[in-house]
């Protein structure tokens, strides 16, 4: 098993040089880079030397002129040496291949650099939006498979039954209906929208949470999850039942099952000392790849609707704004975490059924 685990780990690195690489090809291609957005700002906000910041310190903007009405790239009226100026400090004087692996060599020390346009360190960034995207990753997930792998199984043993009926039709709205929708309805029931105001709308925590208590901090800031936690979930649990029910049917049809009722053993002790160990295979190793998703791309509309300042909207604006230290830092970073616990999932086939050999797979 070792042997397996030192050939994954070796595989993250070209993998994820794999990935780097495409994305940072097919970003330079997309129009208005970091420079074009800087000008933008220059041109239609006045003077904001103030507010762009970068590797080299701030610039100053220069008046506008008439002179420099040929330029391109949208920078008629700006001064060419300016535009220079710009482009040294944020690197982009480079040619691609040495500003890639100048990034890559960064990342090696896990060095993300600062944003282009918020004047603080991607590292800051992200450990500032952290805990909104862990409070919904975690209780979305924990949630999601406490709810669907018991519904999951009983839908397998009461296959067709009126339970299973009416539970699939339920299912089948909670798979067809997107999240945010979901939020929307909830935000109107329950707070505030048209009926109840009974959970706050806003935040992860109330605006004097650090005046509370120990016990009132818990009760406040569970409260506040209710709401986005509830929209995720019911727009979650779906596939993850059915991928439940179907894997039990599969394993209580076959022969061993038979087998272990022929020689007298309960319903239960059958389902739960043979059935539950080789069906749950296939489910928990989706945990990890269902967790990433969850945490860090499943709540970009939650976190808006619900004013959650976490990782799904600081990428969303970092992409509008073009700004690559944070696109790009960011991307590495859960691009490896995703790596990791895809190696962690195939470690728990091993822990829940122990037959299994990965390194007898390989030879």
């Amino acid at each position: 098993m070792t042997a397996y685990i030192l050939r994954r780990l070796l595989l993250i690195v070209p993998t994820l040089v794999a990935i780097m690489v495409l994305n940072f090809a097919i970003v330079q291609f997309a129009p208005g880079g970091p420079i074009d957005q800087i000008i933008a700002q220059i041109q239609g906000q006045g003077d904001v030397s103030g507010r762009i910041s970068g590797q080299g310190g701030e610039i100053s903007a220069p008046s506008t002129s008439s002179s420099d009405s040929g330029n391109t790239r949208g920078t008629r009226g700006l001064d060419p040496e300016f535009i220079r100026q710009l482009e040294r400090q944020f690197g982009f004087d480079k040619p691609l291949h040495e500003r890639f692996v100048t990034m890559m060599g960064n990342y090696l020390v896990f060095d993300f650099g600062d944003s282009f346009f918020r004047a603080r360190s991607v590292v800051d960034l992200v450990l500032e939006k952290m805990p909104v995207s862990i409070s919904l990753g975690i209780w979305t997930t924990l949630l999601v498979y406490l709810i669907s792998i018991p519904l999951g199984i009983r839908k397998a043993v009461r296959d067709g039954t009126r339970f299973d009926v009416w539970s699939s039709a339920v299912i089948i709205i909670g798979n067809a209906i997107p999240a945010f929708l979901f939020a929307v309805l909830l935000v109107v029931l329950f707070a505030g929208g048209s009926y109840l105001q009974v959970f706050p709308l806003r935040g992860l925590v109330s605006s004097d949470w650090s005046s509370m208590g120990p016990v009132d901090k818990v009760l406040d800031y569970l409260w506040h999850m209710v709401l986005p936690v509830s929209a995720m979930v019911i727009g979650g649990f779906a596939s993850l039942t059915m991928l439940t029910k179907n894997s039990f049917l599969e394993e209580i049809n076959k022969q061993y099952v038979l087998t272990a009722k022929a020689k007298g053993l309960s319903e239960r002790g059958v389902l739960y000392g043979h059935v539950f160990r080789n069906a749950m295979l296939i489910v928990i190793a989706g945990f990890p790849s269902a967790f990433v998703s969850v945490l860090f791309t499943g709540s970009l509309f939650i976190e808006i609707i619900f004013s959650l300042d976490g990782l799904g909207l600081l990428g969303f604006e970092a992409a509008i704004q073009r700004d690559y230290p944070v696109m790009f830092g960011t991307l590495f970073f859960f691009t490896l975490l995703g790596l990791l616990l895809n190696l962690i999932g195939d470690l728990m086939y091993v822990a829940i059924d122990p037959r299994i050999d990965f390194e007898a797979r390989q030879t």
